[in-house]
């Protein structure tokens, strides 16, 4: 049985296994695919303290290598199912493993495409978010996809540092707020394409998005493309465990404890206004340190 059991291998999972081996705690960390969550498709990550640039992977590497060093227990496997109790249960698809905590910090997948060249150039001419990668395009033309908050949030955010956004709706209004559209409205740097649905990325280097609007092909040439048509949080293994809201998120308190005693809940899966590395390793602190509080009974 170990103390903690740790659901995911990004920053938020990361951190709570570092702080777990520091309190001498045994730790098991959990990771289905690889180590660094989205994180990992940064190129280059400049708002992280103690580091005027970095890429994400190579913060990725060093965030597991402290926890391998600490001596935490590393599975690449998947969690299936978590059972509550004084003891916890934790289930992936061949076994299963007991513990007196568990941090789930599973994060969360953006919602893509699906069509031709996304893949291969995601993290390469594709972003997912402004506040990571948004100071790349200064001075240049990108694209933005989606045509709810988040994608007009995106929008505004890219137009004080690019010479132009186009967003792409693939509806004939903008979904989100009111006052965002008006503000995107008012932008003279930013255009909208309605009834537009993107078609492609070809080409072997990006160079721009095809597209089919009011059913003609275009192509908008640009220098990068900003895709945000929402998240989706890698909580279907809580799912009837703990409390969820209404986008699938997992409801906790400021110490990151579920309504399920010895549950946590670390990172971008749970509800919370921002969603940003720092703020993953914060509640990566935060879990462990009262998952530790709770198993030696403070």
């Amino acid at each position: 049985m170990y103390d903690i059991i740790v659901i995911g291998g990004g920053p938020a999972g990361l951190t709570a296994a570092i702080y777990g081996r520091r309190a001498g705690k045994s730790v098991l960390v959990f990771e289905k695919d690889g180590f660094g969550g989205q994180m990992t498709h940064s190129p280059k990550i400049e708002n992280y303290p103690g580091y005027n640039e970095i890429s994400g992977l190579e913060l990725s590497d060093k965030m597991f290598e402290q926890a391998l060093a600490l001596g935490a227990e590393i599975e690449i496997d998947e969690v299936v199912s978590v059972t509550p109790g004084e003891i916890k249960k934790v289930k992936t698809a061949g076994a299963e493993y007991e513990a007196r905590t568990v941090i789930f910090a599973a994060g969360v997948k953006h919602r893509t495409l699906g069509v031709p060249g996304e893949e291969e150039f995601i993290g390469n001419g594709i972003s997912f978010c402004a506040v990571c990668d948004g100071a790349f395009y200064a001075d240049k033309h990108v694209a933005v996809i989606g045509g709810g908050n988040s994608a007009m949030q995106e929008a505004i955010m890219l137009s004080e540092r690019c010479s132009k956004v186009t967003v792409l709706q693939d509806m004939p209004y903008l979904t989100g707020e009111k006052t965002l559209a008006a503000i995107i409205e008012q932008k003279e740097n930013i255009e909208v394409y309605y009834n537009c649905r993107v078609i492609s990325f070809p080409g072997e280097q990006f160079r721009g998005v095809a597209v089919l609007c009011d059913n003609e092909e275009k192509f908008i040439d640009c220098d990068g493309c900003f895709i945000a048509i929402g998240l989706i949080p890698n909580n279907t293994a809580l799912d009837g465990v703990v409390e969820l809201d209404k986008y699938g998120y997992i409801v906790s308190d400021e110490s990151c404890l579920t309504k399920e005693t010895g549950i946590y809940a670390a990172g971008d899966c749970r509800t919370k206004k921002t969603r940003q590395i720092t703020t993953a390793t914060a509640d990566g602190a935060s879990a462990a340190l009262a998952a530790c509080r709770y198993i030696d009974g403070r």
